[in-house]
């Protein structure tokens, strides 16, 4: 029988998982691993730790699974998107890896719209200049380490790094090339308008692959490490957010990827790709061929509950918490949260904004607060769904959910009824990796398509549709929606005083 593997190399640990032919997960491994912070709002990682964990998870999920390495058809990968690695002519690491979440490049940021112009960058790659992003890591690096930026010669992605230890090729799949915004967005290929503005070389940079193309085999050396056999097709994958994607079906227009995690994700499939003028959404491609993404992230969806829990009532379970929360009204009588507890990206790239409650009176209770939290993510939630449809996609008839978040029923309810459409749930729970497992499958042949793939394998398991709460949703949004714009002088004096 034939199985296929997908590896995501995450910002907290790498996972091996192996998939049937009919979609089923028959084995699972994880290897953790930590960052640092040398410096307040750094974040580095070296890649080894990676690779360590990459070998470890494989051998342990073939050991576990009892699956023979000969029966492996196929690897796909995926990961944290937009970290920097750097190699040198011999392709040894230069330097720990910059991450998606280290916060260091403001200055190139502005570099880099300076250099471009804020409107034609946008324009070419979909996206602004963000701290999050790749190449004003590679600036920084230049700007700041010119003695490491001299001995470089190839820039790759931590998933693309493991590619090339397990292949000894360099390439990049084009969701994760978009990520780095060097990317021509409609092209699906490096930008030269845009590397030539930056004065990097794009020698420098790998080819780039559709997510279920071959970009290599594993070498003699890396089946003695990790046991799979050698010559087997490693396929390019796809960044972390359409791997998962392709992992709950988000692959066809209408229906929209939300993830509920620490962060809040909305991802929607297009056909063509679509840009936010002031790219306060994502426009990357997708894992899928062919096809382009929107994206918004909400920086505290399922973080702003566990801060309140961990806040107001340390040691409760989450069901223990919302379960008051359902008898309250929705509104909560009143009570407004805005949940940008770590600043947000959409729809406010600010990394000012602060959390807040506005609307408290001595009648709001613990299980009023608790309610708003939930409410509060939801219509953060929905910013991203009305930037969609003002940009122009097409109409949104499913959303399928997932994450921590997305089990509560509370929530899910809430959700449906902030948003107005069906919110669904689906049989796979393991995210990009089990993405990542389908676009190998995919490339081996399994499946004439992603997604066909998708639809033979994916499996609605529960339906929430919106409720007579949608109403009262309605009429509250745009009040939530005022909160911004009326605090955010009070955020930028609040952070003259935060030393």
């Amino acid at each position: 029988m034939a199985f296929f593997m997908g590896i995501d190399v995450s910002t907290t640990a790498t996972k091996a998982l192996l998939i049937d032919p009919d979609g089923r997960v028959v084995g699972v491994a994880s290897s953790e691993y930590s960052y640092e912070t040398p410096r307040p709002m750094w974040t580095e990682q070296h890649p080894h730790l990676w690779w360590q964990a990459t070998v470890a998870s494989i051998r342990q999920v073939l050991a576990e699974s009892g699956v023979n390495p000969a029966d492996v058809q196929g690897v796909g990968l995926t990961g944290q998107m937009h970290g920097l690695v750097l190699l040198d002519e011999k392709g040894q690491v230069l330097r720990p890896a910059i991450l998606w979440n280290d916060q260091r490049t403001a200055a190139e940021c502005d570099e880099i719209r300076a250099r471009l112009g804020k409107e034609r960058l946008i324009r070419i790659t979909g996206n602004d200049a963000l701290t999050g992003f790749t190449a004003p890591k590679i600036l920084w690096v230049r700007n700041n380490e010119p003695e490491i930026y001299a001995r470089a010669r190839h820039i790759l992605l931590p998933k693309d790094y493991i590619r090339y230890r397990l292949t000894g090729e360099y390439a990049i799949d084009k969701a994760d090339g978009a990520g780095t915004i060097l990317f021509d967005l409609k092209t699906r290929d490096w930008s030269r308008e845009v590397l030539e503005a930056l004065a990097i070389d794009p020698f420098w940079l790998p080819p780039t692959f559709e997510g279920p193309e071959i970009t290599g085999r594993i070498t003699a050396e890396a089946a003695a490490e990790t046991g799979l056999k050698a010559g087997t097709p490693v396929m390019a994958g796809g960044g972390d957010q359409s791997a998962q994607a392709v992992g709950v079906g988000a692959v066809e227009p209408g229906v929209v990827a939300l993830t509920l995690g620490t962060s809040g994700v909305v991802f929607a499939s297009t056909q063509e790709p679509f840009i936010e003028p002031e790219g306060r959404l994502h426009a990357f491609c997708h894992a899928v061929p062919g096809r382009w993404h929107l994206m918004g992230v909400m920086l505290s969806a399922g973080g702003s509950l566990r801060w309140y829990r961990d806040t107001v009532a340390p040691g409760t379970d989450f069901d223990t918490l919302l379960a008051p929360a359902a008898t309250v009204p929705p509104g909560s009588e009143g009570l407004l949260y805005l949940p940008y507890l770590t600043g947000e990206r959409t729809p406010y790239p600010d990394p000012l904004a602060r959390g807040a409650f506005v609307g408290l009176t001595v009648r709001h209770s613990l299980a009023h607060m608790t309610r708003a939290v939930l409410e509060g993510v939801a219509f953060g939630l929905r910013d991203s769904f009305e930037l969609m449809k003002a940009v122009g996609l097409a109409e949104i008839t499913q959303v399928r959910a997932s994450g921590g978040g997305a089990r509560s029923p509370l929530w899910r309810q809430i959700l449906a009824d902030v948003l107005g459409v069906e919110l669904v749930t689906v049989n796979t729970t393991e995210g990009a990796a089990y993405g990542a497992a389908l676009l190998a499958a995919t490339g081996a042949g399994a499946f004439g398509s992603v997604v066909e793939a998708c639809s033979a394998v994916i499996r609605i398991t529960g339906s929430t549709v919106p409720g007579p709460a949608t109403e009262v949703y309605q009429r509250a949004y745009p009040t939530y929606r005022s909160l911004y714009p009326a605090l955010r002088p009070v955020f930028y004096t609040i952070a003259q005083f935060v030393v």
